[in-house]
């Protein structure tokens, strides 16, 4: 039988399950990738469990997003990660050294392999030929432990790409396209992978800006082949030794299929606020902006500064615009200021700012409010910028340099200059020292965590109870993100360990009344239900999105669909999502009324469909999409509560 290249990578990694979409499955996993905002929760995580040492082939964290040391808790946060490394057998960034997606490409990445990471962009590495998921926290901490990560087979969706990309057309203009054709919920339950001759046209970086931004359009992951592009990249980092090639068998075939004629691409942009409203940049031409920025782990490869700089190079970014450049890792800026863009860059009054993450989490760099802001960045959800009434564009490099120069939006095609062509330049080789291996096993048991006040140990969590008698205290519309549940920004993300202070902070750009009002007569945590909309949770896979509303009495989400992230943190904290058989329910569901499921062992063992009555008469019918393990770990009051009962069995 042939089969594509998501078959292969599966097949090879099935601890359980078959290749039947839909089906439940278990991968073994060789990666992990962890970021600093939650891998102080990952690290809680693994001391909870009693685990001693990593048992994964390789684990990284990354210091890329609490980079802004307004006062002590970033540093302190640093510090106990660096400890937690140390103590538990895992890679070290050091702060500065750039965003994790890139830098893990650079450094770790190999053709073949599985990976998880606490960022739900993680799918990025699937440029290299990896099958790469994002997930929340504790999955990541589970499969460090050794544990296979459980889903559902996804369907595969085989994009065939032909052609070549024009000039003024890059990689971001290639999935904003996709984002255009079916929004943020299109990949929703699919792998997508791209095969076709259009493929040699596009640098293993060009993969990269297209793998991340899968996650965009709800994508499980996204693949690329390990081809002649992909061994290039490995042997330009001194990793040539690692390059295996891999591509679907001759024959095989999709769940789903589509093509993109790459020569037919124009410069694209998604308007406020989601990615997912796109249109070409010609139809927003001449609307005025405040800022343009260029970085972040949706592009971060050398070309993509390199091209801004040949833009504005001799010329001056406009007087009102705030022309941001966020570099992506170490080795890129060290490379721009060997080869000069820097130089130019500065020149034409960009304003540099420190590897890292930074203003695509809204840590600085926050635009005036209500101002446009043109951003090379992955994601535009209302407020995440930093600023609460953001406006904010995303769009390429190109874009953002040519809307630099003029002040307003402007299509890049539209310059009196000839295009650059960027050629790809001998990278400056890699710090080292940056990266600070594990310490040997004997050494790393002497090592004791260093915590701060502000680093607790994890709330525990009761068994899901009997039966469900709770009030509905929130209700939503659609495409909620873990931004609006979870805020992001310098003055959140410090707290992001320690969940009774970030429950303080839970669904403030909502409704900034919850927490007080879930605590019902000075009690703290009273149960109560949420109401959502659809594609409810989308976005960043954030777990303390799920895990502080849970510390805070959550019992159920009730919603029209979730993003697939978020659901299965739900679950993994002993929240329960269900979702309206009749989505016209929503409607009548308000702030106050109760819900009532009686057995909910049984209710749940008996089938997809549950019952649920209202304290104020009649009844309403939900479903879930739980398998038989995910039942077990609700039951729980989540996994590690499942873990623990089954390390004292």
């Amino acid at each position: 039988m042939a089969l594509n290249l998501t078959q292969k990578l599966v097949q090879a990694h099935l601890a359980e399950g078959d290749l039947t979409p839909g089906s439940d499955i278990a991968l073994t996993i060789d990666q992990t990738l962890l970021q600093d905002v939650l891998g102080g929760l990952v690290m809680l995580e693994l001391e909870a469990m009693g685990v001693e040492r990593v048992k994964v082939g390789l684990a990284a964290q990354y210091i890329d997003h609490n980079l802004v040391q307004n006062d002590h808790l970033n540093a302190d946060e640093h510090m106990f990660l660096r400890s937690a490394c140390r103590r538990f057998g895992v890679w070290y960034s050091r702060p500065g050294n750039g965003i994790s997606h890139p830098v893990h490409m650079q450094s770790f990445g190999k053709p073949g392999q599985t990976m998880v990471g606490s960022d739900s962009h993680t799918p990025a590495a699937g440029s290299l030929g990896m099958l790469a998921f994002g997930a929340g926290g504790v999955e990541v901490a589970l499969a460090m432990a050794g544990q296979p990560l459980n889903l559902r087979m996804p369907r595969v969706r085989g994009v065939r790409l032909t052609g070549r990309l024009p000039e003024w057309v890059s990689a971001k203009d290639v999935i904003l396209t996709l984002l255009a054709r079916h929004g943020v919920e299109g990949g929703f339950g699919r792998i997508i992978e791209y095969h076709g001759p259009g493929l040699e046209h596009l640098t293993a970086m060009d993969r990269h800006v297209i793998a991340n931004m899968g996650a965009e359009m709800g994508a499980t992951t996204s693949v690329f082949p390990s081809d002649a592009v992909t061994r290039a990249f490995l042997e330009g980092v001194g990793r040539g030794a690692d390059w295996i090639p891999l591509a679907a068998d001759d024959g095989a075939t999709y769940d789903e299929s589509e093509d993109l004629d790459l020569s037919a691409l124009v410069p694209m942009i998604a308007k406020p606020s989601s990615p997912g409203n796109v249109v070409p940049v010609s139809e927003v031409a001449g609307t005025e902006i405040y800022q343009s920025y260029v970085g972040s782990s949706a592009n971060p490869g050398f070309r993509d500064f390199a091209v801004a700089a040949a833009i504005v190079k001799g010329r001056q970014a406009h007087d009102r615009v705030s022309f941001d450049i966020n570099p992506s890792t170490r080795v890129v800026l060290e490379t721009l200021i060997r080869d000069g863009q820097l130089s130019d860059l500065i020149h034409a009054g960009a304003r540099v700012h420190q590897a890292g993450c930074n203003g695509c989490i809204g840590m600085g760099q926050a635009p005036a409010s209500g101002r446009n802001s043109l951003r090379t960045v992955p994601r535009n959800f209302p407020g995440r910028s930093g600023t609460r009434e953001d406006s904010v564009f995303l769009c390429s490099p190109e874009t953002a340099a040519a809307s630099a120069l003029t002040g307003v939006i402007t299509d890049p095609r539209t310059l009196d200059m000839p295009y650059p062509r960027i050629e790809s330049p001998r990278m400056v080789a890699a710090n080292a020292a940056m990266l600070v291996a594990p310490l040997p096993e004997d050494e790393a048991r002497a090592v004791a965590l260093e915590k701060s006040e502000n680093i607790t140990t994890l709330p525990e969590l009761g068994r899901l109870g009997a039966s469900i008698r709770v009030p509905v205290m929130l209700k939503t519309g659609d495409d909620v993100s873990t931004d609006d549940i979870m805020p992001a920004g310098a003055r959140v993300m410090p707290y992001w360990s320690n969940i009774p202070k970030t429950s303080e902070f839970t669904f403030e750009p909502i409704d900034d009344t919850y927490p007080k009002r879930v605590r019902q007569g000075g009690r703290e945590r009273a149960g109560h239900a949420i109401v959502g909309g659809s594609n409810y949770g989308q976005g960043s896979s954030r777990e303390n999105a799920a895990l502080a509303p849970r510390y805070l009495g959550l019992e159920t989400v009730l919603a029209k669909s979730f993003a697939r992230i978020h659901w299965q943190n739900l679950v993994n904290f002993g929240v329960l999502p269900l979702t309206f058989a009749d989505p016209t329910d929503h409607d009548r569901l308000e702030i106050g009324d109760v819900i009532e499921i009686a057995d909910v062992a049984g209710a749940l063992s008996a089938g997809p469909e549950i019952v649920a009555r209202l304290g104020s008469g009649g009844e309403i019918r939900l479903r879930h999409d739980l398998s038989p393990h995910q039942i077990e770990v609700l039951l729980e009051g989540g996994v590690i509560n499942w873990v623990r009962a089954r390390l004292a069995a």
